[in-house]
């Protein structure tokens, strides 16, 4: 596919629901089109080093991992892979017509107004949801697959590090500051990892690495009664293979980016009751790094935005995005220590 199909399909959508216009969201590595009814995402035919979705088999392969894994947090919303056909000018998706060209991952759609993450600009989170989806995050864990990576501290500094890939640019466009922020940020992590390997090791050896979600955030999740958490990592097994406090400290790091220190409070409090993932400082500490570096990637991944834009509106917008996480990273790191494990 690319975005010329994507523009006949979108058409072609339209025209079977006269009813409502087809809304179409694109990412680096997918482009979902949402009708009155269903969801439809594609996958991009891309290869990175981290994800490879450059043939046909590949992204079908894919769009079925996806759709297996997904349905261990949201119950109905996943409900097939859908083929995406072309005949003659014209593309189809979830029809017997033509020519197989694609695939797609077919969803019922949700009430876009329950995201959580619009509910937070709009300071429409309770308590109580996040007791819920305490509950749901930590029966989710209890029940994961327990993995056993081999621990490897150059892989874990890498993946920090790999921050400096945007460094130059965000000197130049938010000031020597963030350079500053940088550089004692990766210092951080670096001291971090070399005198704790004993933590790593020991959460690995204690049951602590599991088969997660891998990308837990308030845009991946609806809130409803019972809330819908979707779109884990289907395309890197490690990305998803992580420590539980790897995977709440992104929660957590969301919700400090939009100053809901009340509800990271409430959020942790009931989760640790129900799976209790930190029982001493060196853990805290641990959670904090998780933290930094949650707050790392988001920063990296914004400046990649803003380095794409297409006009200075985009850029700045994202810019303003990885200042940010930039800033609340620098502050993760004054609440970190350097302590080893006694």
């Amino acid at each position: 596919m690319d975005s010329e199909l994507i523009t006949k399909l979108v058409h072609s959508l339209e025209a079977k629901h006269t009813d409502a216009s087809v809304r179409l969201i694109e990412t680096h590595i997918s482009w979902v089109l949402i009708t009155d009814q269903y969801a439809y995402k594609i996958k991009k035919p891309i290869k990175y080093s981290f994800l490879d979705y450059s043939t046909l088999d590949l992204r079908k392969f894919y769009c079925e991992r996806e759709l297996e894994l997904n349905k261990r947090l949201t119950h109905d919303m996943y409900l097939g892979v859908a083929p995406v056909s072309e005949k003659g000018d014209e593309v189809f998706v979830d029809e017997s017509a033509g020519t197989v060209i694609d695939y797609a991952v077919k969803m019922e759609k949700q009430d876009l107004s329950r995201q959580m993450n619009v509910l937070l600009e709009k300071n429409e989170v309770s308590h109580s949801d996040m007791i819920t989806i305490a509950a749901t995050v930590s029966l989710f864990h209890s029940n994961a697959q327990i993995c056993r990576p081999q621990f490897s501290a150059e892989y874990f500094k890498e993946k920090f590090n790999d921050i400096l890939s945007v460094g130059d640019y965000l000197v130049d466009n938010l000031g020597a500051s963030a350079g500053r922020i940088l550089e004692r940020a990766v210092d951080f992590a670096n001291c971090f990892v070399d005198k704790n390997e004993r933590i790593f090791q020991n959460r690995i050896e204690h049951g602590f690495v599991r088969d997660l979600h891998g990308d837990l955030h308030s845009k991946n999740i609806f809130l409803y009664d019972e809330p819908v958490i979707f779109d884990c990592i289907d395309f890197n097994d490690s990305f998803r293979r992580i420590d539980v406090l790897d995977e709440i400290a992104f929660f957590c790091m969301d919700l400090d980016a939009y100053y809901k220190g009340d509800l990271v409070a409430i959020f942790l409090n009931n989760y640790l009751d129900m799976f209790p993932a930190i029982s001493n400082q060196n853990e805290e500490n641990l959670f904090t790094y998780y933290k930094c570096y949650r707050a790392n990637v988001r920063t990296k991944v914004n400046g990649l935005r803003a380095q794409q834009a297409s006009d200075d509106h985009e850029k700045n917008k994202w810019l303003s995005e990885a200042e940010r996480y930039l800033r609340l990273m620098n502050g993760y790191v004054g609440e970190g220590r350097y302590e080893s494990i006694s």
